[in-house]
């Protein structure tokens, strides 16, 4: 593990010489390049430097040792060892953690797509409820969200709801959010107070970079129409609505939501791209299950993921066995507990892994 933690310092290292070079400083596709490099080396050589350091300060307590110390000096140096030692192990756990295999798509931005599922209006309700909870805690971490189309109900809720999530780090706590969410409840409709189920899917995937997917404009098939409003009425009389079809793969995106065709078919490029990108993605997570299956599964959309039950104010992750008497709370955005709990599984399951 310190052979790997030397060699990550020194490429550090290397990558602040390349960032001050004028031929690194003048080509935009380098310096985004080592930019993104080191900053993803930056957690960990700061750990690396501060176990060295205690490391060596653990080293220098031992050696006070040996000298001829009074008992009060000799009661505070071995206290110190011991401090220093259970901070040594908190580190080793920490670079143990850091030197995991990570994720390419964690620090991206992500597409999420909301669609209520079985139970009709209550599942279009629940739908709703799922968007406010995710909006909520992406303002808690100063992410910036934006609607990128919108399929609404009269009550309230959403048959469909798609929108992006903007900042780092986005995608390495929404990408367990992937599958079949289960809510039961009493509807505000239901007069004999009986507790209904329904369900909501949630897709989620990484905001796909041009440099990543290279989508020939030859493969896509670009028509134009008038928008429509509930009831199909027409609400534009310009041919603004864009729909996009991505003819190798059959996948189709259809954008209304914006009056200019033009921000119209940069919403459903940018959703198009992220859909082939995750379809690629799909099938390369199926392959590889097909030999190994992991326990926090991202893959499989059909997948129910979790229960919300508002009776007994409980939310069950069904993939962990976590349940937590919270839910009111979650609902307003609070999800640290889940997030967190998902991701200290999915490092066991990589460490297990690379133990075996």
């Amino acid at each position: 593990m310190l052979d790997r933690l030397e060699s990550l310092e020194a490429r550090y290292d290397k990558l602040n010489e390349l960032l001050s070079d004028p031929e690194v400083i003048s080509d935009n596709n380098k310096l985004r390049e080592y930019s993104k490099e080191q900053s993803d080396l930056v957690d960990i050589v700061d750990a690396y430097r501060e176990y060295r350091d205690v490391s060596s300060q653990l080293n220098d307590a031992k050696v006070m040792l040996e000298d001829d110390l009074d008992k009060e000096m000799y009661d505070m140096v071995k206290s110190e060892i011991s401090e220093l030692n259970e901070h040594k192990e908190e580190l080793e756990e920490k670079l143990r953690i850091l030197l995991l295999p990570k994720d390419p798509n964690d620090d991206k931005n992500v597409i999420m797509e909301i669609r209520g599922a079985a139970g009709g209006d209550e599942a279009a309700l629940f739908a709703g409820d799922l968007y406010r909870m995710y909006s909520k805690y992406a303002e808690t971490q100063g992410w910036k969200l934006d609607v990128m189309d919108t399929n609404s109900t009269g009550v309230g809720g959403y048959k469909e709801i798609i929108f992006m999530i903007n900042g780092k780090g986005a995608y390495s706590s929404f990408k367990y959010e992937n599958g079949a969410h289960r809510v039961q409840r009493v509807p505000e409709t239901e007069s004999g107070g009986r507790i209904h189920t329904s369900t909501a899917t949630v897709v989620v995937m990484p905001e796909a970079e041009e440099v990543e997917i290279d989508v020939h404009e030859n493969d896509i098939r670009v028509d134009t129409f008038t928008s429509s409003g509930p009831g199909g009425q027409s609400v534009n009389t310009t041919m603004s609505a864009v729909r996009l079809t991505h003819m190798p793969t059959g996948i189709v995106v259809s954008m209304q939501d914006e009056k200019s065709q033009i921000k119209n078919k940069e919403k459903a490029m940018k959703i198009l791209r992220a859909r082939i990108y995750d379809k690629f993605q799909q099938e390369a997570q199926a392959e590889y299950d097909q030999t190994r299956k992991s326990a926090v599964g991202t893959g499989d959309r059909s997948e129910r993921i979790r229960t919300y039950n508002f009776p007994q104010n409980r939310v069950t992750d069904h993939r962990i066995g976590l349940t937590i008497q919270k839910l009111d709370q979650i609902l307003e955005g609070k999800m640290g507990e889940i997030i967190d709990a998902l991701i200290v599984e999915e490092q066991a399951n990589k460490m297990e892994q690379l133990g075996e």
